[in-house]
């Protein structure tokens, strides 16, 4: 929970991106395919690395890192590949989305599960995973509903996503806040003892 806590900010990032992405889809639902693949691409690339930057923490703390890696990774993959392959048909850009939405989702549904017993909230990291995974197969299994459905139904997921992690973010923040609380009386008795003893 130590690591987590104290890169809530990471969680923060991702979330506001996602928020972002949400309201941009949301507010202007007849935004250009080209304009949307643009803001996808780069969405999914800053949640990426800032997944990766959860990793990168949490392994050099020992603890469950890699589905935090592997989300990363799949994100800035899709998110490259969307900047690379600027010309692809509305269908292919769902299925893009799609897969990436159902690979976020069970990497993050996995990490809520290793990481239940070392942070509070986790419930709230395993839902945006189930929420993810919901909103890939409904891509999926609804190819053809209609461009500005799809706009819709990307925002609203994007936004609720966006939520759900700023919410996360802001509940390790605080185990972050009450820890530091209830060691500093502790700590100060002990660096105050060391000088003593020094002297």
């Amino acid at each position: 929970m130590v690591v987590l806590a104290r890169n809530w900010w990471a969680l923060a990032l991702r979330g506001l991106a996602a928020i972002l992405f949400g309201i941009a889809a949301l507010v202007v639902p007849h935004i250009a395919l080209a304009v949307l693949i643009a803001l996808f691409g780069a969405y999914a690339l800053v949640d990426g690395v800032f997944a990766i930057v959860s990793a990168v923490r949490a392994a050099e703390r020992h603890m469950r890192w890699w589905p935090l890696l592997l989300e990363g990774l799949a994100g800035i993959v899709v998110g490259v590949l969307t900047f690379v392959w600027p010309v692809v048909t509305a269908l292919l850009l769902l299925y893009f989305i799609a897969s990436w939405a159902i690979v976020t989702g069970v990497f993050e549904i996995l990490a809520a599960i290793r990481l239940r017993r070392e942070i509070t909230g986790e419930w709230l990291l395993g839902l945006t995973g189930v929420l993810s995974v919901v909103f890939g197969l409904l891509l999926i299994i609804f190819p053809g509903a209609g461009a500005l459905t799809v706009v819709w139904l990307i925002g609203i997921y994007a936004l609720v996503f966006g939520l759900l992690l700023v919410g996360l973010a802001l509940r390790l923040r605080s185990a972050s806040q009450e820890g530091i609380r209830s060691r500093g009386p502790g700590a100060a008795v002990s660096s105050r003892g060391g000088r003593t003893g020094g002297a």
